[in-house]
């Protein structure tokens, strides 16, 4: 095609330039992913510049993700940012055990991170970012929290707004403000391993509470709080982790109901809502007995660190701050600065939107790839919840498919006490790209149609 970009306007060596405006049409919508590149030779004519200059740029821009060669074909705009591979254990080329969001090309998420810190730079300078701050942000990075969460949860309010370095800390800072060890919390029967591994670490018993296809059943509920002295019940409400689940209205008014009858405290994992806004979290019904952990691990890069813990009144936000500086001291100044200028200038909404929308596309492969099959899914959601063939014991069927390159995690991992579903948890999300994907579903799709290999005998 005539890409044909404008290098004059640029500052730096003239291949980065034209990485640079690479970057810029593709984020622009210029570009489309997809889309076909000149050749070397014909762009260094159009250009009048070096052929080398542009070998080096779309070296350069390949290894930033933006571009992907395909062999007799050319250069091409990339289908999605393909990030670099995690460690892993030897023999796993496919790991989908982790739930992490994607990172669509219209993102472009390290260009707007390398960006935004400069733009940081040139107004504060780095050293100030570099200090200790406040362990729950400054009013002024609260009210800026608040006024974006605003639009979801009508009661955010900067006196009741704290910043967490991630949701995982924040949990375990609830836990030590508000509970005893020994005491009990309820959660789904089936629910985030890190809240597990929170409760473990400070000492508090976890009893689950059953869940029908609509989520945590609120009669169930109530029956637990007769059996046992609880204080708190954990959910994820929206895109439920590890089944999909997200509750409906009526649902999400029950549980309320039953948390305000028995005295319940909330704490609300709300890692998932910005992928289906429409969804009013539990919090907007109980404020006064709920805390809300927004966190943008999922919609936007778990290493940003950056979550927002909204607590009932200025009380609770004192004795939540104390159990956060104990923890974690503060939330990383330089991260938290990118994030809320992201919030106020709409950046935040736009990776958001480009994530969800990813998100979508790879349920939708998912979808085609894994036909007959018997998963639970969110249309915008990171996972699948995939039940497995009778056949299979769960610990074999996992066996097998790393065995043959591929990771995901079962249902033991989740489980909170008693048998769990005979299922995986298959995070879409992982993989770096949709060709990745497609192959690692392929796989998985393969094993789900074939048999357990005979035992052997010796």
């Amino acid at each position: 095609m005539d890409w044909r970009p404008t290098l004059n306007d640029r500052r730096g060596p003239l291949y980065e330039r034209l990485v640079d405006a690479l970057a810029d049409d593709i984020e622009s919508g210029r570009l489309h992913r997809g889309q076909r590149l000149p050749t070397h030779r014909a762009l260094a004519k159009a250009l009048a510049i070096d052929l080398t200059t542009v070998t080096r740029a779309y070296g350069e821009a390949r290894r930033r993700g933006l571009t992907e060669a395909r062999v007799g074909q050319g250069t091409f705009v990339a289908e999605s940012r393909a990030r670099a591979p995690r460690a892993v254990a030897a023999g796993i080329e496919f790991d989908l055990s982790m739930n992490l969001p994607p990172e669509p090309i219209e993102a472009d998420l390290e260009g707007r991170i390398v960006r935004g810190f400069d733009r940081l730079r040139r107004d504060y300078g780095i050293t100030d970012f570099l200090n200790y701050q406040h362990a729950g942000g400054s009013e002024r990075d609260r009210g800026i929290a608040a006024d974006w969460l605003r639009r979801r949860v009508r009661t955010a309010a900067a006196p009741s707004l704290l910043i967490s370095p991630g949701t995982q800390t924040a949990l375990v800072a609830l836990l030590l403000a508000l509970i005893r060890p020994g005491e009990v919390v309820l959660a789904d029967a089936l629910t985030y391993p890190g809240f597990k591994a929170a409760a473990a670490t400070v000492g508090v018993r976890l009893i689950g509470v059953e869940a029908d296809a609509g989520g945590m059943i609120p009669p169930a509920l109530d029956e637990a709080c007769k059996r046992q002295t609880a204080k708190v019940v954990y959910l994820v409400p929206t895109i439920h982790n590890p089944t999909t689940v997200t509750l409906t209205q009526a649902r999400r008014e029950q549980l309320a109901a039953v948390i305000r009858r028995r005295g319940l405290l909330l704490f609300e994992d709300d890692a998932y809502g910005s992928l289906d806004p429409k969804q009013q979290p539990i919090a907007t019904l109980i404020p006064e007995r709920s805390y809300l952990a927004a966190s943008f691990s999922k919609t936007i890069a778990p290493g940003l660190r950056v979550s927002l813990l909204l607590v009932p009144d200025r009380t609770a936000a004192a004795s939540v701050g104390n159990a956060l500086r104990a923890v974690a001291q503060m939330p990383v100044p330089l991260t938290v600065a990118l994030v809320l200028r992201w919030l106020s200038d709409g950046t935040a909404d736009e990776i958001i939107a480009a994530v969800r929308a990813e998100a979508a596309a790879r349920q939708r492969l998912a979808a085609k790839i894994l036909a007959g099959q018997t998963y639970n899914a969110h249309p915008r959601g990171h996972h699948l919840w995939l039940s497995l063939p009778t056949a299979w014991n769960r610990t074999e069927f996992a066996s097998h498919i790393q065995r043959q390159g591929l990771a995901v995690v079962t249902s033991d991992s989740f489980s909170v006490g008693g048998t769990p579903e005979h299922a995986i948890r298959v995070a879409l999300g992982a993989a770096r790209n949709r060709a990745e994907l497609a192959a690692a579903l392929d796989l998985l799709a393969v094993a789900l149609r074939s048999p357990p290999p005979a035992g052997r005998i010796v």
